[in-house]
């Protein structure tokens, strides 16, 4: 009897979710950016006769994390944005802002895999894609989120 591997995860299959008191399902093309770094300093121990520095984790960064889509008639995410974006007349709205986004990639069989759960995300930055009337690629937006927190979750609940 040979051996069992886990199937790896593909790519191109995965799903966005944004919790909001309710779920919002989303589809997005590409998810780029997750990165989370703990900084450390080092110093020597106490009790190290050796004289070997060690490190201590201070701090934890997470980059901000982008989503992309093709252009369409959906302005929830821009709404959502917007709320976090100085007005003509007044700054951010001051309404909650922050959101877990879930994106979640899917096996060959479109059953739910692994999960990551980005904690407190709030809208930072839109961009649209160049519109050039000699190329014949779709038009799509991409939207980059902050975030302060990371979990990942596989489909057994670890």
């Amino acid at each position: 009897m040979g051996i069992s591997y886990p199937e790896l995860f593909r790519a191109f299959r995965f799903l966005v979710e944004v919790e909001n008191g309710g779920v919002t399902v989303a589809a997005f093309s590409r998810f780029s950016g997750v990165k989370m770094e703990v900084q450390t300093l080092q110093a020597r121990g106490g009790n190290d006769i050796r004289g070997v520095q060690g490190y201590i984790p201070v701090l934890t960064r997470f980059d901000p994390v982008t989503l992309s889509k093709g252009v369409v008639g959906d302005n929830e995410f821009l709404d959502w944005l917007f709320s976090a974006a100085a007005g003509n007349e007044l700054g951010p709205s001051g309404r909650n802002l922050r959101r877990t986004i879930n994106v979640i990639a899917l096996d060959e069989k479109g059953r739910r895999g692994v999960t990551w759960s980005l904690k407190n995300a709030i809208p930072i930055s839109y961009e649209l894609s160049p519109m050039d009337g000699s190329r014949s690629e779709v038009l799509s937006e991409s939207l980059t989120f902050a975030i302060t927190g990371m979990e990942r979750i596989t489909n057994d609940g670890r």
